[in-house]
């Protein structure tokens, strides 16, 4: 039985976000502790860009911290500098306009569950957006939705579902993987099928400037037309052979040629344009909604390394080719994800979606395994990181809670001139650190492995003989927390109450153990009368049997307690490997 076409509808020019959306997606949804918050009027238009290079960007999202005193503020950073993938070198970031930036990231195809690559690339734009924040910036933070492509297409007719509704539906899964990884609503997502004027509208423009040409209803970018065509990948036309990232179609003119427009195939979705029914090629989508919201030239452009080419090289011909004025400053690309030092591939059976990892480890688990590595380096999923990365989160949370129980003793305001003179020393290295490693290209491992010393100091002071006895303790105790929780909210890495996110990582500890918290509560039940009747070589196994389970027994003069820890196998397999 033929399928039947199905014709879309062009939106109108003019696209109206309501305040319901605004608030649907708002970081206040995120985490209440969050410190970015995003004002906007009850309703504002967005509008077409092409008659200007640059809009007005009128929605902004500014950071703020409440300080009781400016000691705790965080150091004046130096000069941002980010890795310019265009001209292979790091430089001073400049925005176009003092004080604003736009900053435009390549969003998921919307037919399937998310996959750890995709976290990776969204926790680090997020970074990126929270920092920028922090610095004060002005941030339009604009990340679409492809919902019209072949991969949809072919998943809803498997499913037997209507393609834009099948994107749809991934969309608001893919806005849930976000929130659980604690990633901040960019200022607006556009999606494909609601901007076929916009794209028709450039795709008219580069024929008109003769950089492109149809063919039976289908149009072709000519890169012959774009002298500058490789210049982000440094590619040469003569690396372009069909069949290697570029269609092959003996129409075209030259093997390199890509398509902003195809032609109607029977049982897919179409959109009338003047070339015929059809629907756009893969990278004019990015060209013409960035160019809708943030106009011919901005600051950033985002995206997976993967993407370096072809898609970004296109959007660049073709963007340039629509309006000689296009310029876009800074090309940041976040490096791939190998699993077990592998390429993550379905057919090789090592593919993980986000959801998938988020079963048996809490998503800030998985965003501060993610953030652990340079944006930009390659970064290798194996459990024992993760498993490292909750043990470590763990470690920061219980740490800062035991501070916060011995705080919520003293609620006296703490002043500058009341802090030991080697706590403030400790705070002012964490600072600057914080400030001069993030300012350098975003290094987040630095600022991380950064944050041993004063949780360290927090934890003499809690714990140890001498550190109970320093005088000015809770005063150190006070600076220390609120240094450490200033940047973790910058990271996008504080919770929303402690006990209870140590409680969920627990949780996930006792479900990858295959045990209840009773089972562990009458294990140790069993160590204490062992150890009671000098059984200590029972005591001892009873302590390693959950080691390797990943839960250690923690004994102190009040009980024993346990905590999620690495599993005993995993350690040591670590420390073969090294």
């Amino acid at each position: 039985m033929a399928s039947l076409l199905i014709s879309y509808k062009p939106l109108t020019f003019s696209i109206r976000f309501t305040n319901s959306f605004l608030r649907r997606y708002s970081p206040s949804r995120l985490t209440p502790s969050s410190t970015t918050t995003t004002n906007a009027a009850s309703s504002f238009i967005l509008r077409r860009c092409f008659a200007s290079s640059q809009p007005s960007i009128n929605t902004s999202s500014s950071s703020s911290s409440s300080s009781s005193s400016s000691f705790n503020a965080i150091q004046s950073p130096p000069p941002l500098t980010l890795h310019n993938t265009l001209t292979g070198k790091r430089e001073v970031f400049k925005p176009k306009v003092e004080g604003k930036v736009g900053m435009y990231v390549c969003g998921v195809t919307a037919y399937d569950l998310s996959h750890i690559g995709h976290a990776r690339a969204y926790v680090a734009f997020d970074v990126l957006f929270r920092y920028l924040n922090h610095l004060g910036y002005q941030v339009y933070y604009v990340r679409n939705f492809t919902d019209v492509d072949d991969k949809i297409i072919a998943r809803a007719n498997e499913l037997k579902e209507d393609p834009i509704s099948l994107s749809r539906r991934y969309c608001e899964e893919f806005h849930r993987d976000m929130v659980y990884l604690h990633c901040l609503p960019p200022s607006v997502e556009p999606r494909v099928s609601d901007h076929m004027p916009q794209i028709i509208d450039m795709i008219k423009q580069i024929i008109d400037n003769g950089c492109a040409y149809t063919i039976e209803g289908d149009v072709y970018f000519s890169v012959e037309k774009f002298p500058e065509y490789g210049k982000l990948s440094g590619r040469s036309l003569e690396d372009n052979r069909a069949g290697e990232r570029v269609a092959v179609d003996s129409r075209k003119r030259n093997p390199a040629d890509f398509a902003l427009w195809k032609s109607a195939k029977e049982g897919e979705p179409f959109w009338e344009s003047p070339w015929g029914p059809g629907r756009p090629g893969w990278h004019i989508e990015c060209s013409a909604m960035s160019a809708t919201y943030l106009g011919h030239t901005f600051d950033i452009h985002g995206g997976g390394m993967d993407l370096v080419f072809p898609h970004h090289e296109n959007e660049i011909a073709q963007s340039c080719a629509a309006c000689s004025q296009s310029n876009i400053s800074y090309w940041i690309h976040n490096g791939f994800v190998t699993i077990n030092g592998e390429k993550m591939s379905k057919s090789r059976g090592n593919f993980l979606t986000i959801r998938q990892v988020l079963d048996l480890y809490h998503p800030i688990a998985l965003r501060l395994f993610l953030m652990g590595t340079h944006y930009r380096s390659p970064i290798n999923y194996t459990v024992v990181l993760l498993e490292s990365a909750s043990e470590r989160l763990f470690y920061i949370y219980q740490t800062l809670h035991d501070c916060e129980s011995t705080l919520s003793q003293h609620g006296a305001e703490i002043p500058k001139d009341a802090i030991p003179p080697e706590t403030v020393e400790i705070i002012q290295n964490f600072s600057s650190e914080f400030s001069v490693s993030m300012s350098d290209d975003l290094h987040t491992s630095v600022v991380l492995a950064a944050l041993s010393d004063p949780l360290k100091t927090i934890n003499d002071l809690l714990h140890t003989r001498k550190g109970k006895k320093q005088k000015l303790r809770i005063e150190s105790l006070a600076a220390l927390e609120k240094i450490i929780r200033d940047v973790l909210a910058i990271l996008g890495l504080m919770p929303t109450n402690y006990s209870e996110i140590l409680q969920q990582l627990k949780e996930k500890a006792l479900k990858r153990a295959k045990l209840t918290e009773n089972e562990i509560l009458q294990k140790v039940v069993e160590r204490t009368a062992a150890r009671n009747n000098k059984e200590y070589e029972k005591s001892d196994a009873i302590r390693k049997d959950l080691a390797s389970l990943g839960i250690a027994l923690m004994d102190s003069p009040e009980g024993t307690t346990w905590r999620p820890t690495i599993p005993l196998a995993l350690q040591e397999l670590e420390i073969a490997s090294t």
